[in-house]
């Protein structure tokens, strides 16, 4: 009796040791090589999968404890899938909890206003993640059929791609994710304004989201933004060409001739394009970039004014306008830009 007593009393201890050694040895801090890139853990893993792959990468050291741990802790049930950066030195323990509470690597993706499709293709071709060129990416955009309910007409996403930065999980992304995310949100956004706001015109959809990419890019400062588009209404209402520089470059853009400079050239002002605004009256056939919300409630909501022209202030350096409804005042405002420039 003496001895089973003693046995089972030495049985205990060892245990007890085993325990608090293999408890000591999963508090050990592990150095890597691996902290500064992602480990992915892949949906469906095993136990065993999950365990060899971080002893593959140096991340743990003994495969056993670990495994021999989630077995009695039944732990391994709570691993799951997705992106884990490890840091370094850490503890298995501390891969075990980062494991359980899960970790997904996310990709941030900002769309400027007034970027055009192809800026904005341009940009996701620049994101290794996305795995795409510029022509591939611009492909996706060409496709009208996520918008068509809204836009009937429409030829391109041009105008459909809110403005706004946008995270993503990196799990399987793809560049026709991120397309279809951007429409989504200018869906959800149009959809707001549109039942909030009465519009002051009979215009169609594509007509008001063009108006609102002129906003976009011709007004720079948020209170502008309404008096802007009171020009273009008064404009179009006296048919008036509207006369819109961004325009005359988008056409540039279209026809391969944009010099990305900056400039107006007379060659633009040449094109006989229907985005030529200078040469051609009405509002161009489509948006020529990507309104944000503040410049497509000025298409909806313009302000009431008898304004026809904008030009900008020499004296401040903001991209703030002055504002006329004569082309004689107008003519005053040119010629003070002008001679301000001639003494820069």
């Amino acid at each position: 009796m003496r001895k089973i007593l003693f046995f089972l009393i030495a049985f205990s201890l060892i245990g007890a040791a085993a325990v608090f050694w293999g408890n000591k040895q999963l508090q050990l801090p592990v150095a890597h090589d691996h902290n500064s890139t992602y480990l992915e853990i892949s949906r469906g893993s095993s136990v065993n999968q999950i365990v060899d792959k971080l002893a593959a990468h140096g991340i743990i050291k003994q495969k056993w404890l670990v495994l021999a741990y989630l077995r009695i802790t039944g732990g391994g049930e709570k691993l799951k899938a997705g992106q884990y950066k490890f840091s370094s030195p850490i503890t298995s323990l501390a891969v075990l909890k980062k494991l359980e509470q899960g970790q997904e690597r996310f990709l941030r993706f900002t769309v400027i206003e007034g970027w055009t499709r192809w800026d904005i293709a341009a940009a996701m071709s620049r994101l290794p993640e996305l795995n795409t060129t510029a022509e591939g990416a611009l492909s996706l955009m060409n496709d009208p059929s996520e918008i068509r309910a809204l836009d009937p007409a429409a030829q391109n996403l041009e105008g459909y791609l809110y403005p706004d930065t946008y995270s993503f999980a990196l799990h399987q992304l793809t560049a026709k994710q991120v397309v279809s995310a951007m429409v989504e949100r200018f869906k959800r956004i149009w959809s707001e304004r549109a039942a909030r706001l009465s519009a002051n015109s009979d215009l169609a959809v594509r007509d008001l989201v063009t108006l609102a990419s002129l906003v976009e890019t011709e007004a720079k400062l948020s209170e502008e933004r309404a008096l802007v588009s009171s020009v273009i209404y008064n404009r179009l209402n006296k048919k008036m060409n509207l006369g819109i520089d961004s325009s005359v470059i988008y056409a540039a853009k279209l026809a391969g001739k944009w010099r990305n400079d900056g400039k107006v050239y007379q060659s633009y002002l040449d094109l006989p394009s229907p985005y030529n605004t200078r040469k051609y009256a009405g509002l161009p056939p489509g948006p020529i970039g990507s309104p944000g919300a503040a410049s497509l409630e000025a298409a909806l909501q313009p302000a009431q004014t008898d304004y026809l022209y904008y030009v900008r202030e020499p004296l401040r350096q903001d991209g703030a306008h002055n504002f006329y409804a004569d082309e004689q005042s107008f003519g005053k405002g040119v010629q003070a830009l002008r001679e301000w420039e001639q003494r820069q």
